[in-house]
């Protein structure tokens, strides 16, 4: 009997040992860990709320001949977005209509040129969950999550969420362990050399009129130190959005196109970021 009960002390012992040496993800499912994430960032019913958005900023590129490049993003429910970055005073395009996509840019002759998204462009746009990313509302957008388990991300324990989008494509999020937001994405693309892992780091999160928002956003090759950097200093809620900035722009030499004004969208006030949760 003495004998039996030093085997149910050691296993209790064991037991309590590998309780304490637990990954924190263990602890988690991945629904839980979404849900706090959702909380996180403003909770489902305010991100539904929220039709439009526009940022706009500055970009900061080793790959690009000048510093602090002026950009506008406007994005509007489903996955409309224009994407517009100035460069020695001239403008660079990019546009989504929800289904067809088309970059209007210099060409290696200096002249603007206007074609459309490449298959790979286009599977990419069509993925992309603008708004609010592919983790709030994930079930309704038709977006399967498994958690991976616990890596480090910036110094700190950061879930990894394995995600399956309606396409079949794979993505990988890392929600901080601490305040939950989102602090990294990663997805592969296709290069002139093979795939390509792209990663991209969120930080410097502010709330704005109750959302919490990134407004440090850098991305780049996940092999590559060289990172460009988005930094947002201007953030507007539901303004008024024309689906026609989202159309075709017009070919260069020809009929004047459709532009957006940063500074005709009102800013909402920033405050300061949220505390980590236990």
């Amino acid at each position: 009997m003495e004998r039996i009960r030093s085997w149910v002390l050691a296993g209790c012992v064991m037991a309590a040992l590998c309780a304490c040496q637990q990954l924190p993800g263990q602890s988690l499912s991945a629904d839980q860990i979404i849900e706090k994430n959702t909380a996180a960032r403003g909770g489902l019913d305010a991100w539904r709320k929220i039709q439009t958005m526009v940022w706009s900023g500055h970009v900061d590129s080793a790959n690009a001949p000048v510093r602090d490049m002026p950009f506008i993003l406007a994005m509007k429910r489903p996955n409309k977005t224009r994407f517009e970055i100035t460069v020695f005073n001239q403008k660079a395009l990019r546009v989504f209509d929800g289904h067809e996509g088309w970059r209007l840019g210099g060409s290696g002759a200096g002249s603007p040129s206007l074609r459309p998204y490449s298959g790979d462009e286009l599977t990419s746009a069509r993925d992309e969950q603008v708004i609010d990313g592919p983790l709030i509302d994930h079930e309704a957008k038709g977006v399967g999550v498994t958690l991976d388990g616990v890596e480090q991300v910036g110094g700190h324990d950061a879930y990894r969420l394995t995600l399956k989008l309606p396409s079949g494509a794979i993505r990988h999020v890392w929600i901080d362990g601490r305040t939950f937001l989102d602090v990294k994405y990663d997805r592969e693309v296709h290069g002139p050399r093979g795939p390509v892992t792209v990663e991209v780091i969120y930080s410097d999160y502010k709330s704005i009129d109750g959302l919490q928002i990134p407004l440090k956003i850098e991305s780049g090759a996940a092999a590559s130190p060289k990172k460009d950097t988005l930094i947002i200093e201007k953030v507007s809620l539901n303004p008024p959005l024309d689906d026609a900035i989202f159309a075709r722009p017009a070919s260069p030499g020809r009929r004047r196109s459709v532009a957006i004004d940063a500074d005709a969208f009102p800013a909402q006030p920033a405050a300061s970021p949220p505390t980590p949760q236990p």
